[in-house]
């Protein structure tokens, strides 16, 4: 009844293509009617909850498709292809959008590790990934309509959104993305504060042993865990991360050599030969061909 509920809200406030504010910082409802390919984005943390359509994501060549049954958590910022090339204006896509607060993630996280009773992180083993999918649950469910509901009137969101939002966050971590969402922002983040360091540092040259000494690791124990948590090594991850922040540039109509320097490339044609060995077109042709992406992040 919930997932309806929240399915119906964004009927009443979605008529037309795109996204909008609710008034909670960091939640959108958006609706899709038109196909697009997958395309390079960069998926910031997120959830992305869908109540009607479904959308994709590549990473490292793996697709994944996610719909109503599932949403996507999205712990750490991830270099992806994002898509929806199933929408259409008799099925379109509808779903909601919530940007997760590093800090109130945190302290979730940290009060979740500490409490009595609570699931403890991992201690050994595989890292779970960074990019996960998670079944609704019906604290999920009710704890996002909790939040929809008081999006409504300007005077709710203000004063109970955040606390709302609060119940979302806790939702999240006690469901099935719960151990990548706790290992991102709890205790043992080491993966994701490097990711963190790395993403704010695209135009620099950072090496791997200074990412490793970052969060206080040898270099060996680094890369495995880093692989772990993204699929990728540390070299990929930065590479992935270059290319698909340019080509969202490029395709926002930005020069490309700018944007070849903004990702911390010196020398345009070396960005030009990796840019087509990925993505199979020049970035000059990228540019003319690829503005309709934007509406598939």
């Amino acid at each position: 009844m919930s997932k309806q509920r929240i399915k119906q809200l964004i009927d009443e406030r979605l008529s037309n293509d795109g996204t909008v504010e609710t008034g909670v910082k960091g939640v959108q409802l958006f609706r899709v009617s038109e196909p697009t390919r997958c395309a390079p984005a960069v998926y910031e943390p997120t959830v992305v909850a869908i109540v009607n359509g479904a959308k994709e994501a590549i990473l490292d060549g793996k697709k994944y498709v996610y719909d109503g049954s599932q949403y996507m958590c999205c712990a750490m910022s991830m270099p992806v292809e994002a898509g929806t090339p199933t929408a259409s204006p008799d099925n379109p896509l509808l779903g909601v959008y919530i940007s997760l607060d590093t800090r109130v993630m945190t302290e979730l996280a940290i009060e979740m590790e500490s409490a009595a009773g609570a699931i403890r992180k991992p201690r050994g083993g595989a890292l779970p990934e960074g990019l996960t999918f998670a079944n609704w649950d019906d604290t999920f469910s009710d704890a996002l309509l909790r939040l929809l509901l008081v999006t409504g009137n300007p005077v709710d969101a203000a004063v109970l959104g955040n606390s709302r939002l609060r119940e979302v966050y806790y939702a999240i971590l006690k469901g099935d993305a719960g151990d990548s969402a706790r290992r991102a922002f709890g205790v043992g983040n080491e993966i994701a504060r490097a990711i963190e360091y790395v993403s704010s540092r695209l135009d620099e040259s950072v090496t791997i042993d200074a990412l490793a000494a970052q969060v206080g690791m040898s270099r060996a124990v680094f890369h495995r865990k880093f692989k772990q948590a993204t699929t990728l090594s540390p070299i990929q991850f930065v590479k992935a991360m270059r290319l698909n922040t340019a080509a969202m540039k490029i395709a926002q109509g930005m020069n490309v050599n700018e944007a070849a320097m903004r990702v911390g490339y010196v020398s345009s044609s070396q960005f030009s030969r990796e840019f087509k060995r990925t993505y199979g077109q020049s970035p000059r042709q990228w540019s003319y061909s690829k503005q309709e992406f934007m509406g598939a992040q």
